[in-house]
């Protein structure tokens, strides 16, 4: 956000959607991202920010997800998280992205801590000098992060409508005895809920994210532009949904 009112609105926006969903009796997680509540400002603004509803989050039991940006906003984030895990907030997770080359050593980090993560691929355009630019890197660095989150007792979440990652997965936990019920796996409403409804038979824990408030679309094609295979990603999940 740009502004310390704009800000101060999408914290109350937050607040609203806790209080609605506190209403309607419903599973208690949500994410968010820093910006909206000012980190473009200053670190101070964000941390008062987010503790105003770090707040009512925590006495009505929600679990709150700092969703990773881009990478010249990674460091920060995870300073921002680990100051408010340093102030007891325990129901509180970050997302980390396979693309970036620091990954491994900040997820070695994070753990240290005890704190729960949502491994994603990554969907910003990065410099080479910072993220892997082919795909199969990409995929590969993913393996080995979901391997070492699984082998966590963190309750890890894995975001992928990737298939083959999802296999794989799938054949990890079976081969290290690791139970169903130890891990996640996330997804975006509306792409292969086929996907998501053959995982659920099969006994896996499947949360689905949904976008929400008023700057949710032009949001969504800001990330299909920045990066044109987000185009093909949407277009290809849809084919492959029965």
């Amino acid at each position: 956000m740009s502004s310390a009112a704009a800000a101060d609105k999408a914290t109350r926006e937050y607040l609203a959607v806790i209080s609605d969903i506190v209403a309607a009796g419903i599973g208690r997680n949500i994410s968010l991202k820093l910006t909206q509540l000012g980190l473009d400002l200053d670190r101070v603004t964000t941390l008062d920010n987010f503790r105003r509803i770090l707040e009512p989050a925590t006495t009505h039991g929600f679990f709150v997800r700092i969703d990773m940006e881009n990478s010249p906003y990674t460091e920060v984030t995870l300073d921002v998280f680990e100051t408010l895990w340093g102030l007891g907030y325990r129901n509180l997770g970050v997302v980390l992205q396979s693309a970036l080359h620091r990954t491994e050593a900040d997820l070695t980090r994070v753990l240290a801590l005890g704190a729960r993560v949502r491994l994603v691929k990554g969907a910003y355009k990065e410099p080479a000098s910072v993220a892997y630019q082919r795909k199969a890197d990409v995929d590969a660095a993913y393996l080995r992060l979901m391997e070492a989150l699984l082998r966590s007792d963190t309750f890890p979440a894995l975001a992928t409508h990737d298939p083959e990652i999802i296999d794989r997965a799938k054949s990890f936990v079976a081969h290290e005895g690791i139970a169903k019920d130890r891990f996640e796996f996330q997804m975006l409403y509306g792409v292969r809920r086929d996907l998501q409804a053959s995982l659920v038979a099969e006994g896996y824990g499947v949360r689905v994210y949904i976008p929400f408030g008023g700057q949710w679309f032009p949001y969504f094609m800001r990330r299909l532009g920045e990066r044109p295979a987000n185009v093909s990603f949407v277009l290809r999940s849809l084919l492959r949904e029965n």
